[in-house]
């Protein structure tokens, strides 16, 4: 009688070398066989949970072995629970550690802490969207400004998925906002229904853009406006700035200094969008806390994106053509514009040129304030330095008027009333964090 198992895939070296890089995607996701028998020859090949499972016990960990990875975290992510450190030190640290030896260090290790997490009372708001697709909401964090720093965010609230997160030392040209969302989209190959921001005049790029977009493939849509303005804030202060603060504090950085304040940019800004790409992704490749007031989907932000159907959902998407997203930028976008420009072009070579004399020290956490001041004590006696330093132009000098004699989409809770009525709503329940993005430890 023939066996009636098949072959192991993980022990064949051929068919493993045509699945391995489906297997490094997917362990980010942690939904490693689910997702890999879409391709597997599942006719030929098996494959289990019991192998992975012994994979898994060769990366065990107890509270000691993570005791100085969790010292290093803690020092840059000081408000993180159990969860979200178990996600850090996976995606960072490349540590796999079970949530029992999590709750194991936090209970013997930073008790007061459990004790303030268990104190904190919620408040749930509720969000309505009718599949992936359907809508992306962007807003802006000013948290940073007084740092003379600003964030900008663009999430897909159905599945969960950071769609962009960029900091910069203007977070209110709408030029540059509009930039980030032609960037992702084009990225993408495809556009979704419907944008959402509060009414700042920095979004109208985006809702002009994005409007014209839709009317390209759409002609039905003239006369509306395929973005919703949402009246209501809420922003939440992403933990870097207790590493800001600590530069401020001592005396090292002034807002009002031209000079520091453009060294400052040059050092932090580059530094920075790494650990916010690093984010992005950890944040993307992690399914959330379960929740049961939550309406489907539950699961990994980017399966559900890519994969909507797997978890009972409609995809809204839009193929979108370069010829449409040429148009609308060379409308709405002037790329030598300053606000593209980390620092005048001027000092960012002379800059450059003392960075190369330090050797090019990598910029870390550890090491960001000490280069800020190298460079600074350079710059003063740099003999190429220029003679007259000047700040890039202000975020509000082309500023984009908004479409005119065009009709509001309905208000959000009357949209919600029509996608629940219709029966295709699907419901995110949030806590106290923005619906716009949930930056609880940013870095």
């Amino acid at each position: 009688m023939p066996n009636q198992n098949k072959p192991t895939h993980m022990y064949l070296s051929t068919p493993l070398d045509d699945i391995t890089p489906h297997i490094l995607h997917l362990w980010k996701a942690r939904q490693i066989i689910q997702e890999l028998q879409k391709h597997i020859d599942t006719t030929h090949y098996g494959i289990g949970l019991t192998t992975l499972l012994k994979v898994r016990k060769t990366m065990g960990h107890t509270v000691e072995t993570i005791r100085n990875a969790m010292i290093d975290l803690h020092a840059t992510y000081p408000n993180a629970g159990a969860r979200e450190i178990v996600s850090l030190l996976y995606h960072e640290r490349e540590m796999s550690v079970a949530r029992r030896v999590m709750t194991e260090y936090f209970a013997l290790y930073e008790p007061e802490l459990v004790h303030q997490r268990k104190a904190c009372c919620l408040q749930r708001r509720h969000f309505w969207a009718a599949g992936v697709n359907d809508l992306f909401a962007v807003d802006q964090h000013n948290k940073w400004l007084q740092f003379g720093l600003g964030l900008h965010t663009g999430i897909e609230p159905f599945s969960g998925r950071i769609m962009w997160i960029q900091v910069w030392h203007s977070n209110r040209n709408p030029q540059l906002i509009l930039s980030y969302y032609l960037d992702t989209i084009e990225a993408l190959g495809h556009m979704l229904m419907v944008t959402q921001s509060d009414p700042g005049s920095e979004n109208y790029g985006i809702a002009n853009a994005h409007t014209m977009l839709r009317q390209w493939y759409d002609t039905a849509l003239h006369g509306t406006l395929q973005h919703r303005w949402m009246r209501i804030k809420k922003n939440v202060m992403p933990e870097m700035a207790c590493l800001l603060d600590y530069g401020v504090n001592s005396g090292w950085y002034d807002s009002n200094n031209t000079l520091q304040v453009m060294v400052f940019c040059w050092v932090f800004i580059p530094w920075l969008q790494q650990e916010l790409n690093a984010y992005q992704d950890r944040v993307n490749n992690t399914a959330k806390r379960r929740d049961r007031n939550k309406i489907l989907p539950h699961g990994v932000p980017n399966l559900i994106y890519h994969s909507a159907e797997d978890f009972g959902a409609l995809d809204f998407k839009i193929k979108i053509e370069h010829e449409a997203l040429d148009h609308v930028r060379s409308l709405y976008i002037k790329s030598s514009h300053s606000v593209f420009d980390l620092v005048p072009e001027a000092f960012g070579k002379c800059i450059q040129h003392c960075y190369d004399d330090l050797s090019c020290p990598a910029v870390t956490q550890q090491s960001a304030w000490d280069i800020y001041q190298l460079l600074l004590d350079a710059l003063w006696v740099a003999d190429a330095l220029p003679n007259q330093i000047q700040l890039l132009g202000s975020e509000d000098e082309d500023s984009i008027a908004l479409l005119e004699n065009y009709e509001d989409l309905p208000s959000h809770e009357e949209a919600n009333g029509a996608y629940y009525m219709g029966g295709v709503g699907g419901g995110l329940g949030l806590g106290s964090s923005s619906l716009i993005l949930t930056v609880q430890t940013l870095i």
